[in-house]
């Protein structure tokens, strides 16, 4: 892979002229943001994959909705199998399968039970969105480089873990590295949100943070809450799942942080699964699972809320197995400043 990557080195630089001219073109107005008549807040990030976008959208949808917002979610739908405008849910019914509108939008829509609708193009889908569900305000979720439409507060958030690193084939732009843009492009940012995920909070060095100097800088958690039957929907303590052998599938950007916690948890992960990130999973994978789970005489299956909601619809195939997923939240360090911040106009 790295070998690949350094082949692929000398298109870094056309990557880079090409995102620079395009930024040009918006901030000398070649390109027009357009507006729309609510309250746009945009959730995104400068690397691929992996630093907590969706479980922050949940968050802001969360606590503008119990803040009396009618908060309204739109999203690409990365993997989906569809095109165009699809409205997931109205806040109270669910209107597509996983497939059609990718699995971090439907997982929001099962978290918070708001409005949400997936669109390539995100002026087109928020116009349709509140004609649709009348919705006061929308949360963009992963949508920094999606300048076409106007937003009230641009949120860009980091994994701390990222932040820390220096790996020539992780910091450095694509194709060869992970960034989609260079870190000067979070002079458009607005607040900056850093991740530590299940680890302990460091220092982010003087050369990533003078990055974040006049915006709004937050850190923040996740927190492991418990486990899900997937079918049956019970909740089970932590506790109960402590050195049982379960075999770990997961199909998420960067499975480390959920390994982190399950060791942290004393789950035996010794025995796992790894898909690529966004995996639909088929009677292919499913079979596999099967096999494993058998071959190895585990106990359970244990996977993420993200791959859940995808492997939900082989109930059947795997309704001799236990599985469940673990329920996590997004907790900050000092969540009143977040929310001051989130609902004041500036």
């Amino acid at each position: 892979m790295k070998l690949l990557k350094l082949i692929f080195l000398p298109l870094v630089l056309i990557y880079a002229l090409v995102i620079k001219l395009r930024n040009l073109f918006f901030d000398k107005n070649v390109f027009k943001s357009k507006r729309v008549n609510v309250e746009i807040i945009s959730v995104g990030n400068i690397t691929i994959g992996g630093s907590g976008k969706t479980p922050l959208a949940i968050y802001i949808a969360d606590l503008l909705k119990g803040g009396g917002k009618k908060i309204g979610v739109l999203s690409r739908g990365y993997g989906r199998k569809s095109r165009g405008y699809k409205l997931v849910s109205d806040g109270e019914k669910i209107f597509t399968e996983v497939s059609e509108c990718g699995d971090e939008i439907y997982q929001t829509v099962l978290e918070c039970k708001v409005p949400a609708a997936v669109c390539e193009n995100r002026v087109d889908g928020a116009k349709q969105l509140i004609q649709d569900t009348n919705v006061d305000s929308i949360v963009l979720d992963d949508a920094f480089q999606h300048r076409w439409i106007k937003r009230n507060k641009d949120i860009v958030i980091f994994e701390q873990r990222f932040l820390m690193g220096d790996d020539f084939f992780i910091h450095n732009l694509l194709p060869t590295g992970d960034m989609r843009e260079p870190f000067s492009a979070l002079q458009r940012a607005d607040a900056i949100v850093i991740n530590r995920k299940f680890s302990e909070k460091e220092e982010i060095p003087e050369e990533r943070r003078k990055f974040f100097k006049g915006k709004k800088v937050f850190t923040a958690y996740y927190k492991a809450i418990s486990f899900i039957d997937i079918v049956k929907k019970d909740e089970y303590k932590l506790k109960g799942f402590e050195g049982q052998k379960s075999l770990v599938v997961s199909g998420i950007a960067n499975p480390y942080s959920f390994l982190n916690v399950l060791l942290q948890t004393s789950v035996d992960t010794s025995n796992k699964l790894i898909f690529r990130d966004h995996k639909n999973y088929s009677q292919k994978e499913v079979q596999r699972i099967r096999k494993r789970f058998y071959a190895t005489n585990s106990h359970s299956v244990v996977t993420t809320e993200k791959d859940a909601v995808k492997l939900m619809k082989f109930s059947k195939e795997l309704d001799d197995i236990d599985i469940f997923f673990l329920k996590i939240k997004l907790v900050f360090d000092d969540g009143e400043s977040f929310r001051n911040y989130l609902l004041s106009n500036n």
